[in-house]
């Protein structure tokens, strides 16, 4: 068996096998991860040809930047202009890393005390507004505390999910939690949820009447809220170099204009949102919520303004930015590369304006064996072809053709076994996989211990939604400060236990917070106090003030 040497890793080469025509499948999820069952050998096989060799273009050869036909892999190309990068702020958490920080403050970035007496003033107008309306309920004025308890026990809900509400405070076998009960009683928490409101009642009216009119705003129910997450999000933390935009869908079933239904999505049915996210570690770093078809303000799509509002100038030059084949278009890359962003992303080839050259000169065979790579550059756009068990495209604005990079491919044998074969991949669809999975990382985080629950109004599930984005955010923020002060940061779900142990304990003017030498516990309590560590059973009189 023949070998070729690679960066000094002596290689398989596999020989030439003659393919047979691909009939793509439906529902392939990731680029080159689409299963092999059923096809022969000489199918899977990969081939090394001139056309997909497996070491990159040595010189020689002078670079070729015409557009009229698809190059071949052994056909050299240059890197283009890379912008520098150039962030506002240094990448990172943005807070003082002399500071030691407890979930229940890195909490409070989002939901300040400010932000909390907003939501209780709007909850008080609008339990008012029903009891004069003739409403039958015993309603007591929300407080800032109560509401920070009231989300502390939303989010125990999510670690600890029950059918429904009330089996919270159950006293049967199957439930007799003791915890919701010493927190809230059943008719208190209701009575929250029943009158919970974000807005102002007052503007809901005016903003109402403006239905049907140009001034009337989809979102002004969240309106007070959604500028504070934002604000949040932006503020508090700078991302890394590679940044990814998808789609996020919450999961509702309110009759509303603006829900919408997306088949590929685990949740099918619910609110669209536009989210930017940080490739290394899945911050929620933006989002914009959609409301709609109307008319684009730029005329060039929905698609092409979702990515140009995200990219706002707050985050500096020189970032990478990775999108699916919806958003990709020439147009769109070329407005982001003059504004000094790199973009890279799957394309469609029969969309229409996307500006995917047409050629078919020296194009990429029905046929082709997998491994086999066609390119072309136009100025700073780099087109690519690859084919792996079904065909990529691929288009970017940083990268290069090939440098030689190779993925390994099991496929199976007429036998029955299984064979590894190396097979050249682009420097694209290299870095696509790596760093496209940023949002899906975030929705992953927000899934494990979502406080997503059944609502009668459309805006509490967004209310539950920016809840966890503080959440995990915070958590993140919090994996951030641990990893430059050297220490071992806490679990997801102990970051969540200690921040609802703080939520529920929460009073305005307590002493000091302190923590549990032993188990590191955080907790608002009085030096005065003898209280007992609900993990370790400590007394809080032997811990220490922070």
């Amino acid at each position: 068996m023949a070998r070729a040497d690679v960066d000094g890793v002596s290689q398989r080469i596999v020989p030439q096998c003659s393919g047979v025509r691909r009939t793509p499948r439906k529902g392939a999820a990731r680029l080159g991860r689409w299963s092999a069952k059923g096809r022969t050998r000489r199918d899977r096989c990969a081939s090394i040809s001139s056309s997909a060799s497996l070491s990159p273009p040595r010189g020689g050869a002078s670079t070729l930047v015409k557009g009229d036909r698809w190059m071949d892999s052994g056909e050299r190309d240059e890197q283009p202009p890379v912008h520098p990068f150039a962030p506002a702020r240094t990448p990172g958490a943005q807070l003082d890393f002399t500071k030691e920080y407890s979930p229940l403050e890195l909490f409070q970035l989002t939901f300040s005390q400010s932000v909390m007496q907003t939501l209780c003033s709007n909850t008080n107008n609008k339990a008012q507004q029903r009891l004069e309306q003739g409403k039958k309920a015993h309603w007591i004025p929300l407080e800032p505390g109560e509401l920070y308890r009231y989300f502390g026990m939303l989010i125990s809900m999510g670690l600890v999910r029950c059918p429904e509400t009330r089996d919270y405070w159950s006293r049967g076998r199957c439930y007799g939690l003791p915890f919701p009960r010493t927190v809230f009683s059943r008719t208190r928490f209701e009575a929250i949820s029943w009158a919970l409101h974000i807005s102002d009642p007052d503007l809901d009216r005016q903003n109402d009447a403006l239905r049907g009119t140009d001034g009337y705003d989809r979102l002004f129910r969240l309106r007070p809220l959604i500028d504070d997450v934002v604000a949040a999000c932006r503020a508090f933390y700078q991302p890394r170099q590679q940044l990814s935009i998808d789609e996020r869908m919450v999961a509702t079933k309110a009759r509303i204009g603006f829900k919408q239904y997306m088949k590929a999505k685990p949740t099918r049915w619910g609110f669209k949102l536009f989210v930017l996210s940080d490739a290394c570690n899945g911050y929620t770093c933006d989002f914009n919520i959609y409301t709609g078809k109307h008319k684009s303000p730029t005329g060039k799509g929905v698609s092409h303004d979702a990515v140009i509002n995200l990219l706002t100038p707050y985050l500096g030059t020189g970032y990478q930015v990775y999108v699916d084949n919806w958003y990709t278009s020439t147009p769109l890359f070329q407005e982001l590369h003059d504004m000094r962003f790199g973009a890279c992303g799957t394309c469609r080839e029969n969309r229409a304006g996307n500006g995917y050259p047409v050629t078919k000169v020296n194009d990429m065979p029905r046929n082709a064996a997998r491994g086999t790579l066609k390119w072309i550059r136009q100025g700073q756009m780099l087109y690519v072809k690859w084919m792996d068990t079904r065909e990529v495209k691929m288009c970017s604005t940083f990268h290069v053709a090939f440098q030689g990079d190779t993925a390994v491919r099991n496929v199976r044998n007429d036998d029955g076994t299984w064979t590894s074969c190396r097979i050249p991949v682009p420097v694209s669809v290299r870095d696509y996989n790596k760093f496209m999975g940023g949002v899906d990382l975030s929705d992953a985080l927000l899934k494990y211990y979502s406080i997503r629950r059944k609502t009668v109004k459309w805006y509490k599930a967004l209310l539950f939604h920016f809840i966890d984005i503080a959440v995990v955010n915070g958590y993140l923020l919090h994996k951030e400060l641990a990893a430059q002060r050297n220490c071992k940061p806490l679990t997801h779900k102990r970051f969540r236990e200690c921040l609802i142990q703080q939520l529920v304990n929460f009073q305005p003017g307590r002493a000091s917070l302190r923590a549990c030498r032993t188990c590191h516990c955080f907790s608002w309590c009085c030096s005065l106090c003898f209280w007992s560590c609900c993990y370790c059973d400590i007394t809080w009189s032997c811990c220490t003030d922070h």
